[in-house]
């Protein structure tokens, strides 16, 4: 997509660091205990030579540590005068545009997690059945601040069809 047709760099919007640390606590939750159990087969199964096996976890862990940081950086939005643009991914680049006029639905959602570590997600609906437009980890005040602005402009969209 050729840079012309995007927002300039200042625009766009980055996530806050409050989504890599609640996806990183989630993966050490699942990690330590896989790490554990692990330890405690290959221990009972043969002694040293098999703790060997406990570093398969612990790679992994280590693995999808760097990835969360990874995916987490390359979550971007950028609110235009017509449309929202959404952009993630790291080895396939996405970008959503969703017009403000097509909009039905600006829906903001925290799960008791996600309350814990002050963050909230705002998920777009639209028309289209597979549309995905989705904008995770905003902290409360700006996802509020973020469904009120799309929902006045996609009234104001709507008003003129």
């Amino acid at each position: 997509m050729p840079d012309a047709l995007l927002p300039d760099p200042e625009q766009w919007r980055v996530l806050p660091p409050e989504l890599r640390r609640l996806r990183r606590t989630l993966l050490v939750l699942g990690a330590v205990p896989a790490l554990a159990l692990t330890l405690l087969i290959s221990l009972s199964v043969g002694g040293w030579p098999w703790v060997l096996l406990t570093a398969a976890p612990l790679l992994a862990a280590a693995a999808a540590w760097r990835s969360i940081g990874v995916g987490w950086r390359a979550w971007r939005y950028a609110e235009r005068e017509d449309d929202l643009l959404i952009s993630r991914g790291v080895l396939v680049r996405r970008l959503v545009v969703v017009p403000y006029g097509r909009m039905q639905l600006v829906d903001v959602s925290a799960g008791p997690l996600a309350r814990r570590f002050g963050i909230a997600k705002v998920q777009l609906h639209t028309a289209a059945a597979a549309s995905d437009a989705v904008i995770p980890g905003l902290p409360p005040r700006e996802a509020a601040r973020l469904r009120d602005a799309l929902t006045e402009r996609g009234e104001a969209r709507s008003a003129g069809l």
